[in-house]
């Protein structure tokens, strides 16, 4: 009589099985393409005591992440490109889904896999280096309902779910909290510090970036964006993904604003060098000739020495802009991303020569990428 297989055994051959099946549509020998620049967590398997089936089935097929996934995993799809890249998307609105730039890359079509026997194919109308964001559009709506982004920022400690397709195994879940806000993570343009990006505990592996992380009601707080190791992965913020989004379904790209200033927190020792009665906002160290804020914004001037380090004097400190107060250069970065738009001109205070005032500042467009 045949020998009855091991747990071990099927657990083994199915994980080899995963893992040949995505190493098999990539370009490299990498487990998948979306994702060779970023990255990602490890998952590690934990046996748990048993329980007895009368106590948990009834529990466990209600519980809050069953319910979430639900609500969410048919309008989360596998896109794949035709050079193997892949990577997880969710539907926006009827016939929109949101993905990352890393994923799709400059390809000009995707494949959008809605469950295990319907695939279409989509139209890349619209991509973003610099937020890692875009947009793959369906020929006609699907039956499913889009997912709703979340409307306010989300909070340290709200428990959050990954839906997506790591490795290609589409529809999977996993779950976690949010354990920071407002990151500052690197985008696929290289020259750019995507803003406002969710930290999150959540398992990542490759093939859940352009994934959604949602809310125990199925919201998206944001884009998985990438993972960075055990217990640590980020995600594009759902306030970036509202402005960047509808210009890629309406015009195929998005014009980030940019104001081309060159700025340092004000420190003790910048404060005690530039005589400020206090170590509040943002030192202009340099402004770029060409730059929108040239002409609007004063540089610094020299370098002193303050107790042995070298500290610039001389420019603006910028305070606040349009009412908000702004402590460091991602705070300025992050307000310009997610609140300005090019040609719109904000109401800036600084402090200059002494005394504190309110200067307008007409905001630019960012330069186009040097391929």
């Amino acid at each position: 009589m045949p020998t009855e297989p091991t747990r071990r055994t099927f657990l083994g051959a199915l994980a080899a099985a995963a893992t040949g099946s995505v190493a098999g549509c990539s370009n490299n020998s990498t487990p998948s393409g979306d994702e060779t620049r970023y990255p990602v967590n490890r998952s590690h398997e934990t046996t748990l005591p048993a329980r007895d089936a009368s106590d948990s089935t009834v529990a466990d097929s209600d519980s809050v992440y069953t319910r979430v996934y639900r609500k969410t995993s048919d309008a989360v799809a596998l896109i794949r490109t035709p050079d193997g890249s892949q990577g997880s998307g969710f539907l926006y609105d009827d016939t929109h889904f949101v993905t990352n730039y890393h994923v799709v890359g400059e390809a000009d079509r995707a494949s959008v896999q809605l469950d295990e026997t319907t695939s279409r194919i989509g139209r890349v109308v619209g991509r973003d280096p610099r937020s890692d964001l875009a947009v793959v559009e369906l020929g006609s709506a699907t039956e499913t309902d889009p997912l709703s982004l979340i409307q306010s920022e989300p909070t340290i400690g709200t428990r959050v779910a990954v839906v997506g397709s790591p490795y290609g195994l589409r529809g999977s879940l996993t779950s976690g909290i949010v354990s920071g806000i407002d990151r500052q993570v690197p985008s696929p343009a290289g020259d750019y510090q995507i803003p406002n990006a969710i930290q999150t505990d959540a398992p990542v592996n490759p093939g859940n970036s352009g994934g959604p992380l949602v809310d125990l009601s199925g919201r998206v707080l944001g884009v998985v964006n990438s993972g960075g190791g055990d217990n640590i992965a980020f995600a594009i913020s759902a306030s970036l993904v509202r402005r960047v989004v509808p210009a890629l379904i309406e015009d195929g790209e998005y014009d980030h604003p940019f104001l081309g200033a060159q700025t340092a927190t004000v420190t003790e020792l910048v404060a005690r060098a530039n005589e400020f009665p206090n170590a509040k906002g943002v030192l202009v160290v340099d402004v770029p000739s060409g730059a929108p804020a040239e002409g609007q914004l004063r540089p610094c001037t020299g370098v002193t020495r303050v107790e042995g380090f070298r500290v610039p004097v001389g420019g603006d400190a910028l305070l606040a802009i349009d009412g908000e107060a702004v402590r460091t250069p991602k705070d300025l970065h992050a307000y310009l991303a997610l609140n300005a738009s090019p040609g719109e001109t904000l109401s800036v205070r600084v402090r200059r020569d002494g005394s504190i005032t309110t200067v307008p500042v007409e905001i630019g467009e960012r330069p186009e990428l040097v391929a």
